[in-house]
């Protein structure tokens, strides 16, 4: 098959020909019609996630076709319109029966513990359990678009943050997870208050729904702004970056009793920053909540968000690009010029 190989970091992925995916016998093969590029891909491009053994095919917001089924997959079905969450559980363990399939201690995470989607063929194991059929109305881009970061904020907005209508949320960064957590905070009614760096990022925040927009290079205090917009602060922050600077200002952006959601990965210094305990989380008795990925139990209810009207994926689309060109998105990202959602046309 075709596929986009990882073979150094931090260099251009090579563009070849390697062995089709060995079918798993309680999962399935998909031929990808269509993946995004997220930065969890150019983290491990970069080299920071030790999940990933060289030579490495990265990719893991895909939506296809089922060509392949193993003799213990008994629910999923050659043909089969299909996506799956990044993180997939085994399925049988108690905190998978709990329910809790991005926490599960043997999970597959596509595209690091194993193979992934920047090719023509992606092996999908635990597919009872994780696969996930299409609606017939969902379009194979906006499936793919969902990928990890629009499910990853689905599961920060909605199901830890508990974001409700009238309620404000404030998003610091505006890459493709902070533009989803954009997206349905406002489709869920919340007031959203966007943070970036860049006019044009905030510019497609605006676009989703972000009721302010803020360039935190413009101001000298962003949970100052914060406060003075929302009356004394958001009742929910979400850190999409995972940098120790955006993690500080949401926590000192919250109003009393907020919930501070952390979605953007930290790593190296970054993994173990200094919490103002006594100012922030003891005094406002705030919450701080962490986030990654959603159980695929969990996709109807974004199906559903999106079918209602109030959640428009087109509107976070960027660029369509081929398979040779994923590496130019990443040396992008190095400097986060990447704006809106990327993808890859069918590989």
């Amino acid at each position: 098959m075709k596929a986009a190989l990882l073979e150094q970091f931090n260099q251009p992925l090579n563009i070849t020909t390697t062995a089709d995916p060995q079918l798993p016998s309680d999962g399935v093969i998909v031929k990808v019609n269509v993946c995004g590029v997220c930065r969890s891909d150019w983290h491990g491009w970069k080299g920071t996630n030790p999940l990933i053994a060289r030579p490495h095919v990265p990719g893991h917001e895909f939506a296809g076709v089922v060509v392949a089924t193993g003799p213990d997959c008994k629910h999923i079905n050659i043909d089969d319109r299909v996506t799956a969450p990044v993180i997939m559980g085994c399925g049988s363990c108690p905190t998978c029966r709990a329910g809790q399939l991005t926490i599960c201690d043997t999970q597959h995470v596509i595209g690091f513990t194993g193979w992934g989607a920047f090719a023509e063929y992606v092996a999908v194991p635990y597919a009872d359990t994780n696969v996930v059929k299409l609606p017939p109305a969902l379009d194979d881009d906006v499936a793919a678009a969902l990928g990890c970061r629009t499910t990853t904020a689905f599961a920060a907005v909605v199901d830890r943050a508990q974001v409700k209508a009238g309620e404000s949320l404030a998003v610091h960064g505006c890459g493709g997870v902070g533009l989803s957590a954009v997206a349905i905070g406002a489709a869920v009614g919340a007031t959203v208050i966007a943070v970036d760096i860049n006019n044009e990022k905030l510019q497609l925040a605006k676009t989703a729904g972000a009721t302010h927009v803020i360039n935190a290079r413009e101001v000298d205090d962003v949970p100052s702004a914060i406060r003075d917009l929302t009356g004394g602060g958001a009742n929910a922050s979400v850190e999409a970056l995972g940098v120790t600077e955006t993690f500080q200002n949401s926590l000192r952006c919250l109003a009393k009793f907020g919930r501070h959601v952390q979605i953007g990965q930290p790593l190296d210094e970054h993994a173990t920053p200094m919490i103002p305990l006594l100012e922030t989380v003891y005094y406002r008795q705030l919450a701080i909540l962490g986030s990654r990925g959603l159980s695929a139990h969990r996709f109807s209810a974004l199906f559903d968000l999106i079918a209602s009207g109030r959640l428009n994926m087109q509107q976070l689309f960027g660029k369509r690009i081929t398979l040779e060109q994923v590496s130019d998105v990443f040396y992008q990202m190095d400097n986060h010029e990447d704006v809106g959602i990327t993808l890859i046309d069918t590989i």
